[in-house]
């Protein structure tokens, strides 16, 4: 029986290395080259899937080739305009992390940021791809400060900022709907000490007036008007502020002892 099994088990072998060999006789790899050029046609093209599957034939035949190193960045494009955004994530961060010194390095950062950018939810969502998203692009201008990627990263900033704000305006608002003023006020104070360059700062300095006021803190509600007049004299919100101040007997005037007038940095 020993010598039964045995035989059946080398036959098994033997047919395994002979099928074997034949796969690698008939196995040829492709130029690098060629499929680095059939991939970029494909991508030129349009056709984000084919051009994804020459350029991972090439990283799987020619990993260690230059034109391997410039297919993982189109990789990464490619899965960005197929809408794939965690899959150039991914690709564009292996690339940085195996070629930091690739000239093609700056156009991958960017890559990373553009398709957090695309993920940004509705401001009433959870705002986790804001971050990153600011994150990345803050990383393009820390690195790359000249880059031709530079100009589009410090717009792509400021409309996270905003959006983040955004944010914090709309936890703000529940709270002081609900009168949960000191709650309300923590997020206005956010916007107004984090976020001051957005377009929110206006509406958060006018909050804070109605919050104060509403708290019976009425020297931080005066210094909050008046900061809001001192920046935006022609805002509507200031004149809000100027005319709820009115109503009880006061007017804006800054307390240097409140926060306010310590973080507020814009004149």
């Amino acid at each position: 029986m020993r010598i039964v099994v045995t035989g059946i088990l080398l036959g098994f072998v033997a047919g395994c290395s002979s099928s074997g060999t034949e796969e690698l006789a008939t196995f040829q790899e492709d130029p690098a080259d060629q499929l680095f050029n059939e991939g970029l046609t494909y991508l030129n093209a349009g056709k984000t899937k084919k051009a994804k599957e020459k350029f991972a034939a090439l990283d799987r035949q020619h990993p260690y080739s230059e034109y391997a190193r410039r297919a993982m960045v189109l990789s990464a494009y490619a899965h960005y305009t197929s809408g794939e955004h965690d899959d150039a994530v991914q690709q564009a961060k292996r690339f940085v992390t195996l070629y930091p010194g690739h000239d093609d390095v700056a156009y991958a950062y960017y890559i990373i940021g553009q398709s957090y950018f695309k993920q940004i939810p509705d401001v009433t969502r959870d705002q986790k791809q804001t971050q990153r998203a600011l994150g990345a692009m803050r990383e393009v201008i820390r690195r790359f400060p000249d880059s031709e990627y530079a100009g589009d990263a410090r717009l792509k900033i400021t409309i996270t900022l905003d959006q983040l704000a955004g944010k914090e305006m709309q936890i703000g608002r529940y709270y002081q709907e609900r009168k949960e003023y000191i709650a309300a006020v923590n997020r206005y104070k956010y916007v107004v000490s984090n976020y001051q360059t957005t377009r929110h700062s206006e509406e958060a300095l006018y909050r804070l007036t109605e919050s104060y006021l509403s708290m019976g803190i009425v020297t931080e509600a005066q210094t909050a008007a008046a900061i809001l007049g001192h920046n935006f004299p022609e805002s509507e919100w200031y004149a809000q502020a100027y005319g709820l101040l009115g109503k009880g007997g006061v007017k804006p005037e800054v307390n240097k002892g409140s926060w306010i007038s310590r973080v507020f940095k814009r004149s």
